[in-house]
Protein backbone atom coordinates (compact mmCIF):
# COMPACT_ATOMS: atom_id res chain seq x y z
CA UNK A 1 0.00 0.00 0.00
CA UNK A 2 1.16 3.35 -1.00
CA UNK A 3 1.41 6.08 1.19
CA UNK A 4 -0.45 9.40 0.54
CA UNK A 5 1.74 12.43 0.03
CA UNK A 6 2.19 14.11 3.62
CA UNK A 7 0.08 17.19 2.92
CA UNK A 8 -3.35 14.74 3.10
CA UNK A 9 -2.01 13.81 6.64
CA UNK A 10 -1.20 17.46 7.73
CA UNK A 11 -4.82 18.21 5.90
CA UNK A 12 -7.15 15.73 7.81
CA UNK A 13 -5.51 15.31 11.42
CA UNK A 14 -3.64 18.74 11.69
CA UNK A 15 -7.08 19.70 14.50
CA UNK A 16 -6.72 16.65 16.33
CA UNK A 17 -2.96 16.29 16.77
CA UNK A 18 -3.22 20.60 17.39
CA UNK A 19 -5.85 19.25 20.52
CA UNK A 20 -4.39 16.66 22.03
CA UNK A 21 -1.04 18.45 22.62
CA UNK A 22 -2.71 21.44 23.99
CA UNK A 23 -4.51 19.01 26.14
CA UNK A 24 -1.82 17.53 27.49
CA UNK A 25 0.84 20.10 27.43
CA UNK A 26 -0.93 23.11 28.37
CA UNK A 27 -1.78 26.39 26.98
CA UNK A 28 2.25 27.62 26.76
CA UNK A 29 3.32 24.27 25.34
CA UNK A 30 0.92 23.34 23.19
CA UNK A 31 1.67 24.95 20.10
CA UNK A 32 5.16 23.73 20.73
CA UNK A 33 4.21 20.22 21.56
CA UNK A 34 2.26 20.06 18.46
CA UNK A 35 4.90 21.51 16.14
CA UNK A 36 7.78 19.10 17.15
CA UNK A 37 5.10 16.00 16.81
CA UNK A 38 4.31 17.17 12.85
CA UNK A 39 8.75 17.41 12.70
CA UNK A 40 9.12 14.20 13.77
CA UNK A 41 6.21 12.50 12.03
CA UNK A 42 7.77 14.70 8.77
CA UNK A 43 10.83 13.17 9.39
CA UNK A 44 9.66 9.39 9.85
CA UNK A 45 7.43 9.39 7.18
CA UNK A 46 9.38 7.95 4.80
CA UNK A 47 9.97 5.16 6.43
CA UNK A 48 6.48 4.45 7.52
CA UNK A 49 5.98 0.72 6.00
CA UNK A 50 2.15 0.42 6.22
CA UNK A 51 -0.79 2.96 6.21
CA UNK A 52 -3.19 1.31 8.44
CA UNK A 53 -3.27 4.16 11.07
CA UNK A 54 -1.85 7.12 10.23
CA UNK A 55 -3.90 8.85 12.57
CA UNK A 56 -2.90 7.03 16.05
CA UNK A 57 0.65 6.93 14.67
CA UNK A 58 0.55 10.82 14.91
CA UNK A 59 -1.75 11.27 18.37
CA UNK A 60 1.39 8.86 19.41
CA UNK A 61 4.16 10.85 18.34
CA UNK A 62 1.73 13.95 20.03
CA UNK A 63 1.74 12.07 23.13
CA UNK A 64 5.71 11.40 23.20
CA UNK A 65 6.54 14.70 22.43
CA UNK A 66 4.18 16.03 25.43
CA UNK A 67 5.91 14.05 28.10
CA UNK A 68 9.06 15.20 26.60
CA UNK A 69 7.97 19.09 26.94
CA UNK A 70 6.88 18.29 30.67
CA UNK A 71 9.95 15.92 31.16
CA UNK A 72 12.17 19.17 29.80
CA UNK A 73 10.18 21.47 32.33
CA UNK A 74 10.54 19.51 35.28
CA UNK A 75 14.47 19.14 34.40
CA UNK A 76 14.65 23.36 34.19
CA UNK A 77 12.22 24.10 36.98
CA UNK A 78 14.22 25.57 39.55
CA UNK A 79 13.54 23.41 42.97
CA UNK A 80 13.48 24.86 46.18
CA UNK A 81 16.93 23.33 47.96
CA UNK A 82 15.02 23.42 51.44
CA UNK A 83 11.85 21.74 50.65
CA UNK A 84 11.04 17.97 49.01
CA UNK A 85 12.17 17.53 45.65
CA UNK A 86 9.55 16.43 43.51
CA UNK A 87 10.00 13.02 42.61
CA UNK A 88 12.04 12.65 38.90
CA UNK A 89 9.65 9.92 37.40
CA UNK A 90 6.50 12.87 37.77
CA UNK A 91 6.22 15.60 34.86
CA UNK A 92 5.40 18.66 36.53
CA UNK A 93 1.68 19.70 36.73
CA UNK A 94 1.39 22.13 34.47
CA UNK A 95 -2.52 23.65 33.64
CA UNK A 96 -3.89 21.66 30.90
CA UNK A 97 -5.53 24.14 28.55
CA UNK A 98 -9.41 24.05 27.67
CA UNK A 99 -10.28 22.97 24.01
CA UNK A 100 -11.33 26.01 21.90
CA UNK A 101 -15.21 24.44 22.41
CA UNK A 102 -15.43 23.37 26.16
CA UNK A 103 -17.21 25.34 28.57
CA UNK A 104 -15.67 23.59 31.53
CA UNK A 105 -12.11 24.98 32.19
CA UNK A 106 -12.08 23.75 35.57
CA UNK A 107 -12.41 20.03 34.28
CA UNK A 108 -9.01 20.61 32.61
CA UNK A 109 -7.52 22.22 35.45
CA UNK A 110 -8.39 18.86 37.06
CA UNK A 111 -7.75 16.65 34.58
CA UNK A 112 -4.20 18.28 34.75
CA UNK A 113 -4.02 16.26 38.23
CA UNK A 114 -4.38 13.19 36.80
CA UNK A 115 -1.54 11.01 36.38
CA UNK A 116 -0.10 10.73 32.85
CA UNK A 117 -1.05 7.83 31.53
CA UNK A 118 -4.89 8.46 33.09
CA UNK A 119 -4.23 12.09 31.86
CA UNK A 120 -3.82 10.62 28.41
CA UNK A 121 -6.28 8.12 28.20
CA UNK A 122 -8.89 10.66 28.96
CA UNK A 123 -7.88 13.61 26.20
CA UNK A 124 -7.67 10.75 23.65
CA UNK A 125 -11.08 9.45 24.60
CA UNK A 126 -12.82 12.80 24.78
CA UNK A 127 -10.49 15.50 23.06
CA UNK A 128 -9.59 13.23 19.92
CA UNK A 129 -12.94 10.90 20.44
CA UNK A 130 -11.09 7.41 19.95
CA UNK A 131 -12.47 4.40 20.90
CA UNK A 132 -10.62 2.43 23.59
CA UNK A 133 -9.00 -0.25 20.79
CA UNK A 134 -7.25 2.70 19.28
CA UNK A 135 -6.16 4.69 22.33
CA UNK A 136 -4.93 1.17 23.50
CA UNK A 137 -2.77 1.31 20.25
CA UNK A 138 -1.50 5.06 21.26
CA UNK A 139 -0.68 3.93 24.85
CA UNK A 140 0.93 0.84 23.88
CA UNK A 141 -1.99 -1.43 26.21
CA UNK A 142 -5.10 -3.20 25.85
CA UNK A 143 -8.18 -1.80 25.30
CA UNK A 144 -9.22 -3.32 28.54
CA UNK A 145 -6.41 -0.88 30.23
CA UNK A 146 -7.86 1.79 28.02
CA UNK A 147 -10.57 1.55 29.81
CA UNK A 148 -9.74 1.06 32.95
CA UNK A 149 -7.73 3.94 32.54
CA UNK A 150 -10.48 6.11 31.54
CA UNK A 151 -12.78 4.83 34.21
CA UNK A 152 -10.37 5.30 37.37
CA UNK A 153 -9.79 8.74 35.43
CA UNK A 154 -13.75 9.21 35.85
CA UNK A 155 -13.71 8.24 39.28
CA UNK A 156 -11.07 10.79 40.76
CA UNK A 157 -12.37 13.72 38.58
CA UNK A 158 -16.22 12.80 40.09
CA UNK A 159 -14.60 13.13 43.34
CA UNK A 160 -12.76 16.56 42.51
CA UNK A 161 -15.20 18.37 40.95
CA UNK A 162 -18.15 19.53 42.13
CA UNK A 163 -21.74 18.81 40.79
CA UNK A 164 -22.71 20.67 37.28
CA UNK A 165 -26.02 21.75 37.31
Amino acid sequence: MTLPPFQHLVDAHWRDVARLAHALAGPNLGDDVAQQAWTQALAAYPSVRRATNLRGWLLTITRHCAMDAHRAAARTTPTDPTGPAEPPHQPTRQPTHPPPDDPRPDLWAAVATLPERQRAAVALKYVTDLDHRAIAAVLGTTPAMSRRLVSDALATLRLTLPEQS
